[in-house]
């Protein structure tokens, strides 16, 4: 089950190649992470091109399916690294998630302390993700983190929500003691119980769902901005 799932991310991964953005070497902004930053791309209505049309910025979406945090060789081959995906550079903002991948795969949602530790650790101060972060800022970037929503409907994660709602928890510890780094968590934008806001997979945001995140995203940006 775990081959048949991790193949096709990799064809969806493969096949929606085309309409990521093409990296720069510096920028404005830098999007970096799963599915849910890249869904509704083909409409040009995924997270970070809400972000660019609110502020008025260049924003780069570099997010893949099937993307993880913490990778194998073969998917850092195949592209779905997501520490690979933020360009090199100096960045102002980097937006940036990623966890799920790394639990529905690797340990298939349950069961999962280890990769959880390999992610962050319980104080948020070392794993995959503060090395990532680490890694934006010292390109000049501060870093958004945007956790995952509720999707009680999901048949791609069931299970992932415990183990997610941990890591996001550490998280939000490393963005407590740190200010170039800001946590937002998708369940304070997307209420679950509006069955609008996610597509008809029941797993990724609807246009209006992206739309809602990407705003909160360039409010928090435009905010931070003002008081630097």
């Amino acid at each position: 089950m775990r081959r048949a799932r991790f193949i096709l991310l990799l064809s969806l991964a493969l096949s929606t190649a085309s309409c990521t953005q093409t990296g720069r070497k510096a920028g404005d902004i830098a999007v970096i992470g799963d599915s849910v930053m890249v869904w509704n791309s083909r409409g040009g209505n995924d997270i970070g091109s809400v972000v660019a049309a609110e502020l008025g910025r260049e924003v780069v979406n570099r997010a893949a399916l099937g993307a993880q945090v913490s990778v194998s060789s073969l998917a850092s081959i195949i592209g779905l690294s997501i520490p690979a995906q933020l360009p090199p550079g100096g960045w102002n903002w980097v937006v940036a998630n990623g966890a799920a991948n790394d639990l529905g795969l690797s340990c298939g949602c349950t069961r999962c302390d280890d990769e959880i530790e390999a992610l962050i650790s319980p104080d948020g101060r070392s794993g995959a993700i503060p090395d990532l972060i680490a890694q934006a800022h010292s390109q000049g970037a501060r870093v958004i983190w945007l956790g995952y929503y509720e999707a009680p409907e999901t048949t791609s994660f069931q299970g992932c929500r415990p183990g997610l709602v941990e890591i996001e928890r550490r998280i939000a510890l490393l963005a407590r003691d740190d200010d170039k780094t800001y946590f937002l968590d998708a369940e304070d934008i997307l209420d679950s119980a509006n069955r609008d806001l996610l597509d008809r997979d029941r797993t990724h945001p609807s246009v209006e769902g992206s739309d809602l995140i990407g705003k909160e995203i360039a409010r928090m940006i435009s905010e931070a901005d003002q008081r630097s």
